[in-house]
């Protein structure tokens, strides 16, 4: 018989074996949802702040032990500053999506923080954070709660003190105060200066922080820094290290200029000079097949054609907002400008708001893309987690999104206006992709000039919206119809989408790929890669311009006279040529 035992159940003592299927049959109480299990608390009953007396003064303060709290000593469940708690907690978590075991652990974390204090007393946060991690609560949730009650001091020293601190840590006295009045003004501002971004400012220290200890060792204020001393400093450098260190130290001596500690800026009348981008490469089409294999989840595959099919930047997809999508009438707002919807997004946007309202149908997020860290949250998702989904892969987003770019200006021909009006860009940066398309567009061929030649000059006269060069042409238009290839989305064919010069797919042979597209009649929608004086309309159905646009025209009231003559300067050369 025990030749024939194959193996043996373990009971545990004191414990009844789980047979689900036999507590289904006996009749197990299920709650009104359907849901198998105890039944939900009720609602608190509301209550709102309890009235002070008044805060004694302390004597001395004491840190605050609450590794060594004994819980039968917590704050009274059903006194004053306990109910307005819960009534507080109950809020928030009804407006953030919080399930009933974040509610209940902070309400346990509330319960002890708030015990043996006088009435309106503030909970400091170098008290309660070593103990609400050991209990594995939430410190942020519980911040919101006390910041809402009132009762939260943060005694936190500035992370930004002990940063600068330490970088005037060698410096000459004279030279420090110099130094700390004007990183105080780049990071908080003042009166007449905006404040700088923290990554700006920690970067103009790093640069210039080699030279001033330099001259630390000779001198002892900036005012016997002399423009030879610059000039010396930055012959050592080089490249971008050179442009942003006198960058950095224009913006220091000025400021001390200003101030009054110094009687003459050396660095006046010293030119950063303009910075020389490279040409912007297209991708290769193997790059984006397997970008596009690797994004396998739904909100992975919809910030992939966000990027690639509407160039939207990472921090524009993450501000996204539920109101700013509007699938009934196709219609989505990316950076507050209104764009159509076409095909291929739709089916991921509706996909993707499916499996969101599954996974989180409690969630009060308001933003399109949310994870498991901000579904309980409403605060938008991080732009570290959204570059991990296409992590070692040469087509990041970033890099999606500048060759949907440089595809539609390959495909107008070099023209930075339709760019501006297509993608809402700066004048400057559409003159930058406009560049870098006639430099794809021109064969070596093409730049040899004979003298005897009868053809007119410069580029023999092409028209240069045609593209010159058949190593682009099969890359034209290529977009939607490489992600429907690799059924990246259930649609098939030639994707469209109405607005100016919009249309996103459809494989284009090399007889057609340089003659303006033709709309339909009555249509508001033209293809990516129309001619780009053809008659246009906006999102509006409003036509935006018909002919060449002048500093009178549509093209400036939307840009500026600035603008509008950088452009128009820009095509009457590429026509010259």
């Amino acid at each position: 018989m025990l030749s024939q035992i194959r193996h043996h159940q373990l009971f545990l003592a004191h414990l009844t074996p789980l047979r689900g299927r036999e507590r289904k049959n006996n009749g197990r109480v299920r709650n009104p949802g359907g849901r198998i299990g105890r039944p939900p608390k009720p609602d608190p009953a509301p209550a709102g702040r309890p009235p002070i007396p008044g805060i004694p003064l302390r004597l001395f303060d004491l840190p605050r032990d609450y590794a060594r709290f004994d819980p039968r000593d917590r704050l009274n469940p059903n006194a004053p500053w306990m109910a307005w708690a819960r009534w507080t907690i109950h809020l928030l978590g009804q407006a953030r999506g919080w399930k009933r075991g974040i509610c209940e652990n902070i309400e346990q974390g509330l319960a002890i923080l708030l015990a043996d204090r006088v009435d309106g007393e503030p909970v400091l946060h170098s008290e309660m954070l070593p103990f609400l991690r050991k209990r594995v609560i939430g410190v942020g949730r519980t911040t919101d709660v006390l910041k809402r009650m009132g009762l939260f001091h943060d005694d936190r020293r500035p992370p930004f003190e002990d940063w600068f601190i330490g970088k005037l840590d060698g410096l000459a006295p004279g030279i420090g105060r110099d130094v700390e009045s004007w990183l105080r003004i780049l990071h908080d501002g003042g009166p007449r200066n905006k404040a700088r971004a923290p990554a700006t400012v920690y970067g103009y220290m790093s640069r210039i922080r080699p030279i001033l200890l330099a001259w630390s060792e000779r001198y002892d204020h900036l005012r016997e820094v002399t423009r030879d001393d610059v000039l010396a400093m930055l012959d050592q450098l080089h490249g971008n290290q050179r442009r942003d260190a006198l960058i950095a130290l224009r913006s220091l001596l000025s400021r001390a200029r200003k101030n009054g500690t110094i009687f003459r800026d050396p660095t006046r009348g010293l030119k950063v000079g303009r910075y020389h981008y490279g040409v912007l490469q297209p991708l290769l089409p193997d790059d984006i097949d397997r970008s596009i294999q690797a994004a396998t989840a739904p909100a992975a595959r919809l910030m992939v054609a966000l990027a690639g099919v509407h160039a939207a930047r990472v921090a524009d997809m993450l501000a996204l907002r539920l109101d700013d999508v509007d699938l009934g009438n196709r219609r989505i707002v990316i950076a507050g400008r209104a764009r159509p919807l076409d095909d291929l997004t739709y089916q991921l946007l509706f996909d993707w708001l499916r499996q969101r309202a599954a996974r989180w149908p409690d969630t009060a997020n308001p933003h399109l893309l949310i994870n498991h860290i901000t579904a309980t949250t409403t605060a938008p998702a991080s732009g570290q987690g959204a570059c991990l989904i296409l992590h070692r892969q040469a087509a990041t987003l970033e890099r999606l999104r500048v060759d949907r770019i440089l595809e539609e200006v390959l495909a107008c021909g070099a023209d930075p206006l339709h760019l501006a009006s297509v993608f809402g860009l700066d004048t400057t940066t559409a003159i930058r992709y406009a560049d870098s398309a006639r430099q794809l567009l021109t064969t070596p061929a093409e730049e040899q000039d004979p003298a005897g030649s009868g053809e007119p000059k410069g580029r023999n006269g092409r028209n240069p919206r045609v593209p010159a060069n058949p190593r682009f042409e099969p890359r034209l238009l290529g977009w939607s119809r490489r992600l429907c290839t690799l059924g990246f989305a259930g649609t098939q064919g030639r994707l469209r989408s109405t607005g100016p010069g919009a249309a996103l797919g459809g494989a284009q042979d090399s007889a057609t790929a340089g003659r303006p597209a033709r709309r339909a009649a009555g249509a508001s929608e033209l293809v990516y890669g129309a001619d780009p004086h053809m008659s246009r309309r906006s999102l509006s159905g409003r036509p935006r311009y018909r002919t060449k646009p002048s500093l009178t025209g549509a093209g400036t009231r939307r840009l500026g006279f600035t603008a509008a003559t950088k452009i128009s300067a820009t095509r009457e050369n590429l026509h010259r040529s």
